[in-house]
């Protein structure tokens, strides 16, 4: 089974990226807007349940951060993907490098670049026009972060939470 770890901002930032999402990201209705921490990966129960705890012991060891959302960004020209720039701090580092260690599979494809995407698998035409108009958006968004979701794929491609690691506790 497919897991990915990820974390879901407040509501009022993830209404704002569904204003956009609804008409520029096929996978809407299949995740809400997030950050990921670890993309998707194969898992099987046993291995879940080793990393369950392993996210336990994270979870814990972190204190709640703040973030700030400060732009709309693109990976182009390696991809049409348009996002929401989430300005790094150590904190979101030190989360995202920690579930790339150890007992955690799969190594990163890409550098960490914390965003939440608004706009994917756009066409070159449709990307320039949309990506120019957006870039323009004035984006300022700060948000508490206190925990983090382990996901994982249901048949249909659609994501749900298998379980919630909230920060500081036991």
């Amino acid at each position: 089974m497919k897991y990915g770890i990820a974390i879901f901002p407040s509501k009022e930032i993830q209404d704002e990226a569904n204003a956009f999402r609804k008409r520029y990201d096929p996978q809407y209705t299949n995740i809400p807007p997030h950050i990921t921490l670890k993309s998707a990966f194969e898992m099987d129960i046993p291995l879940r349940d080793v990393l369950v705890g392993e996210l336990k012991k994270i979870a814990n060891e972190t204190k709640p951060f703040t973030i700030n959302i400060t732009k709309v960004k693109s990976f182009a020209p390696v991809t049409n993907t348009i996002y929401f720039k989430v300005e790094t701090v150590p904190e979101l580092t030190e989360l995202y490098d920690k579930m790339h260690t150890g007992k955690f599979p799969v190594e990163a494809v890409h550098p960490f670049v914390p965003h939440i995407t608004i706009a994917q698998h756009l066409l070159e035409d449709e990307y320039s026009d949309i990506y120019g108009s957006l870039r323009m958006k004035e984006v300022q968004f700060e948000d508490t972060v206190d925990r983090f979701q382990l996901c994982y794929q249901l048949e249909n491609g659609s994501w749900t939470v298998y379980d919630t690691f909230v920060f500081g506790q036991e």
